[in-house]
C-alpha cells in the first residue's frame, strides 16, 4: 500500500489564518508551467496568474488588451505546475465590469478551467454587489485598491494613490466596503506607508501590499520585476533579488560562441 503523502493546496482559510497569527503572506506572479513549478517548490504562499502577463508574456504596453482566454489558458498551466500554492487569477479588463452575469460566468471560468481558487479584481464600492454575488456563489474574490493598471486612463497614469487626506479616505472606506461584501483579501498598490498601515489594522481580512509600505500582511511582485528578466526601468517598489537579464544575455552569448567555434557539441554532449 501507498504511505504518500496528498499534497494539498494552501487555501483562504490558511491565508486568513495567518493573519491572525502575524506571520507575512508571500505572493508572487506566475504565468506558465516552469516558473509556477520553482515558485511553488520554493514555497511561496500564493501564486498569482496576474493580467501583468500582457506587459511580461505577451508584450502589450498595459493590461488591456488582455482576455479571457488568455487568462484562462495561462491559469490552467499554473495550475499545471503547482500543488501547495494557492491558485488567484486575475479578472481582466471588462471581464466584470460590463454586466453581473458577465462577472459571474467569467469568473466561473476562471475556476473551472483554469483551476483556480480564487479570483481577484480590481476596484472600490462600485463593485461591492458584485463580489458579494461572487462569495455567496462559492468564488472566492481577492479585492485590489490604490492603484489599478486597468483603470491608468482614468488615474492619468501610473501614480501613487490616497496621498491627500480626502483620496485616502475614499480608500479607506473602499476597504471596509469590500470586506463587507465578502472579499477574502486586499491588495494595496502603490499607496502611502501609513494608510496602508491604517487599512491594515482596520480590517480582519489580510492585506497583501505592492509599493504600499511594510505595514501590511504580505507582499506581491510580479516575478519578472524581482528576477530583473528586463532591463527596462521598474518601479520604485521592486526590489531586484536577481539579475536574469544578464545572466540569460551572458549564456546565449556563450552560446553562440561555442556554436560558432564548433565548441559545442563535444564528445561529453554526443552519441558514439
Amino acid at each position: 500500500m501507498s504511505t504518500q503523502t496528498k499534497i494539498t493546496r494552501k487555501t483562504i482559510l490558511d491565508i486568513k489564518k495567518m493573519k491572525a497569527l502575524g506571520e507575512k503572506i508571500t505572493m508572487l506572479t506566475a504565468y506558465d508551467y516552469g516558473m509556477a513549478s520553482i515558485l511553488d517548490e520554493s514555497d511561496i504562499d500564493i501564486l498569482l496568474v496576474g493580467d501583468s502577463l500582457g506587459n511580461v508574456a505577451l508584450g502589450y504596453e498595459s493590461t488591456l488588451p488582455v482576455t479571457m482566454d488568455d487568462m484562462v489558458r495561462h491559469t490552467q498551466a499554473v495550475a499545471r505546475g503547482s500543488q501547495k500554492a494557492m491558485l488567484v487569477a486575475d479578472m481582466p479588463f471588462l471581464s466584470y465590469q460590463v454586466s453581473p452575469e458577465s462577472a459571474m460566468a467569467n469568473a466561473g471560468r476562471l475556476l473551472k478551467e483554469g483551476n483556480a481558487q480564487a479570483v481577484k479584481l480590481e476596484g472600490g464600492r462600485e463593485h461591492a454587489d458584485i463580489i458579494h454575488k461572487m462569495t455567496y456563489a462559492g468564488i472566492p474574490v481577492m479585492a485590489h485598491l490604490g492603484l489599478t493598471p486597468q483603470s491608468v486612463n482614468q488615474l492619468g497614469g501610473y501614480k501613487v494613490q490616497g496621498k491627500q487626506e480626502d483620496a485616502a479616505e475614499i480608500i479607506m472606506q473602499d476597504a471596509k466596503c469590500l470586506e463587507e461584501a465578502g472579499a477574502f483579501s486586499l491588495v494595496l498598490e502603490c499607496v502611502p506607508e501609513k494608510l496602508a498601515a491604517d487599512i491594515t489594522a482596520a480590517l480582519s481580512i489580510p492585506s497583501i501590499g505592492i509599493g504600499a509600505g511594510v505595514h501590511c500582511d504580505g507582499q506581491v511582485l510580479v516575478i519578472n520585476d524581482m528576477l530583473g528578466m528586463n532591463d527596462r526601468m521598474t518601479p520604485k517598489f521592486v526590489k531586484k533579488y536577481a539579475q536574469l537579464n544578464v545572466d540569460i544575455k551572458n549564456a546565449v552569448k556563450l552560446y553562440i560562441k561555442d556554436v560558432k567555434t564548433s565548441a559545442f557539441p563535444d564528445d561529453k554532449h554526443s552519441f558514439k
